[in-house]
């Protein structure tokens, strides 16, 4: 949906064609933000359906007061060239999620922004400046149970009668694919019901590292039981969630982790390591359960342990998609970034 840019106050980049974590909040916040304030995305890869203008109308866009939301480094410096270098008057805002040390050129360009946000309270203890914290959010609508979970599994190809067990996203070692595969290596010998699925984009230089996960499986005596699927081309991933029996986030370590809450808002618990915003996520023994990053043992004695009681499984998938309603929804993150656009812009017109 390509928008006139002379009516946007608001532009959220997403300057990446590679699907990640980034481009998901974009494709789920910009539409809903669009029913409040006036905003789009601009970028060399979006859906048609997203309210969006064309990059190279951020050349040639009139002058006016806009918001230049960036959550990646390239979404700042453009924004700096635009207000330095095109003379826009563009207020900047910066989303951080990173829980790690920022190199030199990262914190230069954070000292640049108007306003920063941080995803989680850790996330901004790696700030060198003052935060508002606001925590992502999940469309409890589009992620929810599925209401036909067989059929789905039928469309999808997977397993009609089994339990299935996931983990989506990137692969590579910091997602701690290698855990969960292994894991599964281990476990579904005992538990002869139970499928696995990974899915997850692979870039270059992590084709080593996807095609060894690989060959372990081959090797295993669960070859046919453990299933790995390249990303999925669509905008979203929803489906995959809403077939799932327990999601598997075996994380290294993580920004937020969006893929947790996806899951639960599906109504699908999760064993998760303690990274990123899991530990906010994941109620324990409620609606998932939380183990030390990079324990091997604890990953295994974790899944073993639900799989070899159902009881607790079906306890925490019936109080997922309530909590997901409760404390996650993208509706107040929409909000709470709503009015800090607001406030810079009405700063812009003083």
């Amino acid at each position: 949906m390509t928008i006139d840019p002379a009516t946007i106050t608001v532009i959220a980049p997403n300057l990446k064609r590679r699907y990640s974590g980034v481009t998901s909040t974009i494709l789920r916040l910009v539409p809903l933000q669009a029913r409040r304030i006036a905003i789009a995305s601009v970028g060399p890869k979006l859906p048609a359906d997203l309210p969006q203008i064309r990059l190279r109308e951020l050349l040639t866009m009139p002058c006016r007061p806009r918001v230049w939301h960036a959550r990646r480094n390239i979404e700042m410096l453009a924004g700096l060239g635009l207000k330095h270098v095109l003379r826009q008057p563009l207020r900047l805002m910066f989303t951080s999620a990173a829980q790690r040390e920022h190199s030199a050129y990262t914190r230069w360009l954070i000292r640049r922004m108007d306003a920063v946000v941080a995803t989680s309270a850790r996330s901004a203890g790696f700030l060198e400046r003052p935060a508002q914290i606001i925590h992502h959010g999940i469309d409890t609508d589009h992620f929810a149970p599925a209401p036909a979970r067989r059929a789905l599994r039928q469309q999808l190809g997977l397993p009609l009668d089994k339990v299935l067990l996931g983990c989506f996203g990137r692969i590579r070692p910091s997602k701690g694919n290698d855990l969960f595969i292994d894991a599964m290596i281990a476990l579904l010998p005992e538990f002869p019901d139970a499928h696995a699925v990974m899915m997850g984009g692979v870039t270059d230089k992590f084709a080593g590292f996807a095609s060894d996960l690989k060959a372990r499986v081959a090797a295993s005596s669960v070859a046919d039981r453990i299933h790995i699927l390249p990303e999925d081309p669509g905008w979203t991933i929803a489906p995959w969630f809403q077939v799932l029996d327990l999601y598997i986030a075996p994380q290294r370590n993580e920004g937020f982790g969006l893929t947790p809450l996806e899951a639960m808002a599906c109504g699908v618990p999760t064993i998760a390591t303690r990274t990123g915003a899991f530990e906010d996520i994941v109620a324990m023994d409620e609606t998932g359960t939380l183990i030390p990053t990079d324990d091997p043992a604890a990953l295994q004695a974790a899944i073993r342990s639900v799989l070899a009681d159902p009881a607790t499984l079906a306890r925490w998938s019936a109080a997922c998609h309530p909590r997901a309603q409760a404390g996650f929804r993208l509706a107040d993150e929409a909000e709470a970034l709503i009015a800090i656009y607001r406030r810079l812009l009405a700063e812009e017109l003083r």
